[in-house]
């Protein structure tokens, strides 16, 4: 993997995100999104893993990093996380594009990177910064029912929002206690909304003041 400009640091917030070259579709369906996930957990550990060995009763045992936030978009994704040892943000993206990347180009006969660079990095640097996220992140979705919504006035906020809380692919159904989702672990991110209610009012405001 090429080294980075910035270095990432331990203990830090950061928000990750990358797309398939040329724009391509990295989700193509369910069951790809699904994997995705399953990788998003497994490649959270200190071990040295085979991937064809590794089950959903995988002992994963001490993690790398902490993941408060993430969603998955049919051709990027994003992730908030904090990282817990030396190179331990970037030891889980390598272990989690390139698992992915090998499940994907075997499972569609296709050769060549499907990310489009080394993924990319924002740091965290205040706490408005990470509230700000929580929202970006959580609100991708409502741009596969209208890319525009920022600027179309006439898209309900509750339709939006509606899709927004609905979708499978994000760590919000967690917070909106819908699932318990072991790959988060909310305990070390700022508690900003202690109850789902919380999580609706604050995606509905930023909603209405991003619009």
């Amino acid at each position: 993997m090429a080294s980075r400009k910035d270095p990432l640091v331990v203990n830090e917030y950061y928000h990750l995100y990358n797309r398939g070259v040329e724009k391509r579709k990295i989700f193509q369906s369910v069951n790809d999104y699904d994997h995705f996930i399953f990788l998003m957990y497994i490649c959270n550990t200190a071990k040295s893993i085979v991937l064809r060995d590794v089950d959903k009763n995988f002992d994963r045992g001490e993690t790398i990093v902490d993941i408060g936030a993430y969603c998955l978009m049919p051709n990027h994704f994003h992730i908030l996380l904090k990282g817990k040892t030396d190179g331990g943000i970037s030891n889980y993206m390598l272990k989690l594009l390139t698992a992915y990347s090998m499940y994907f180009n075997k499972k569609y006969k296709r050769t060549g990177r499907l990310f489009e660079s080394v993924f990319k990095s924002s740091h965290v640097d205040s706490e408005e910064y990470l509230k700000y996220l929580y929202s970006y992140i959580h609100l991708n979705p409502a741009k596969l029912i209208d890319k525009n919504w920022r600027n179309n006035s006439d898209k309900s906020h509750e339709v939006l929002l509606r899709f927004v809380f609905t979708y499978k692919y994000s760590s919000l159904n967690h917070y909106l206690n819908i699932i318990n989702n072991k790959i988060l672990e909310p305990k070390q991110f700022p508690a900003y909304f202690l109850k789902p209610e919380d999580h609706r009012k604050e995606l509905f405001e930023w909603l209405a003041l991003a619009a």
